[in-house]
């Protein structure tokens, strides 16, 4: 199984983990003929997998990342009525973030709710860098159907942390009007920085 190194993140919710960092370096290298800069990224090896899964559509690493995942889980000892998984920012023939909660329910025998939803467009907020207007683009972005949520203990499940702002914004909006019992978070990776 691939090795992780846990890392604990903190917000709203009762408990949050990322199973790893997102790189371990990044290095320069020169540009390209575009004259973009290039970089030598090392990442962990589960981070590595969720990079082939994200930009090289390579399905089979869904498998090992979603053992890993479960595996984590099961370590934790919590149980989970549900797991949501935070809607997706672009459009992908292959929604990891989606795979991925629908694989490690199976696994943890935990059903999938798709009962957050965005209620209109917008740009991806990892492209917004500046706290502000990230807090305006996620103002009222995201919608839940109570219902499913009322009183049960949920994993919000998203591939990457980096500021928290979208998990907290859709943890806040699961206690309140979600009226969830309790909400953990788990990511597959964090950045190094919380920008």
């Amino acid at each position: 199984m691939v090795e992780i190194h846990p890392q604990r993140i903190q917000g709203k919710w009762r408990s949050g983990y990322a199973l790893d960092f997102h790189t371990t370096s990044s290095t320069p290298i020169g540009e390209n003929a575009y004259g973009h800069m290039q970089f030598d990224t090392v990442r962990p090896p589960v981070a590595e997998l969720l990079y082939q899964l994200k930009y090289r559509n390579d399905e089979a690493a869904v498998a090992e990342i979603s053992k890993v995942a479960a595996a984590f889980l099961r370590q934790q000892g919590r149980g989970y009525d549900l797991i949501i998984p935070v809607p997706p920012s672009a459009i992908r023939r292959l929604q990891p973030v989606v795979v991925l909660a629908q694989t490690i329910g199976a696994a943890i025998k935990a059903p999938v709710g798709f009962c957050v939803t965005t209620t209109r467009a917008t740009a991806q907020l990892k492209n917004i860098t500046d706290p502000d207007e990230r807090a305006e683009a996620l103002t009222g972005l995201y919608a839940v159907d109570a219902k499913q949520t009322r009183g049960r203990t949920i994993l919000l499940f998203d591939d990457l942390y980096r500021s928290g702002s979208t998990l907290n914004a859709i943890t806040s909006l699961l206690q309140a009007e979600g009226s969830a019992k309790y909400v953990d978070v788990l990511t597959i990776t964090r950045t190094r920085s919380n920008q």
